[in-house]
């Protein structure tokens, strides 16, 4: 019988953190957005950074709309693409050493998303965390909440369903 003696903690951070850039890194509009993610163990953390670019309504001044529920959706679609990338390196069917930016990444597809506005998005930097809620082959639900100073005090929340990828074999 053969003892296989697990991987340093540095080594399997650094694979983690590898395929978070990948998958991240992979879609040109998180990017554009300036949305980063934060891991902790198992939990990301979406960050959006403030920049004056995000401002719809100059007079409140308040985050677009439109870049809040981009900044919420965008939190779903990492989080499940991060739990189906995660799974395949575990399981040797990815090896995180080929990981390319954009190429190992499959990405849900949104069936619908609802978000619900709480209040206005101040000219500060936001934060938010996805939860799957359910997750099949082909079906996935996620709840998403979004906050700037105090974890709860939401400003936004979301609930989407998507498809899931299916990686040809």
């Amino acid at each position: 019988m053969s003892f296989k003696r697990p991987e340093p903690v540095q080594v399997v951070k650094q694979r983690r953190d590898a395929a978070l850039h990948s998958l991240v890194h992979g879609v040109p509009y998180v990017e554009f957005l300036g949305i980063e993610f934060e891991r902790h163990g198992d939990e990301l953390t979406a960050v959006l950074p403030f920049a004056d670019k995000l401002i719809g309504n100059p007079m409140l001044p308040a985050i677009h709309g439109g870049v809040t529920a981009a900044f919420l959706e965008t939190s779903a679609i990492i989080e499940l693409g991060w739990s189906i990338l995660w799974d395949e390196i575990e399981d040797g069917r990815i090896d995180p050493e080929s990981l390319i930016p954009g190429q190992n990444a499959l990405f849900p597809k949104t069936i619908g998303f609802t978000v619900d506005y709480l209040r206005s998005g101040l000219p500060r930097d936001a934060y938010a965390r996805a939860r799957v809620t359910r997750s099949g082959r082909r079906y996935a639900s996620v709840h998403v909440e979004a906050w700037q100073d105090n974890r709860d005090r939401l400003f936004a929340q979301a609930t989407g369903h998507f498809l899931m990828p299916m990686r040809d074999e």
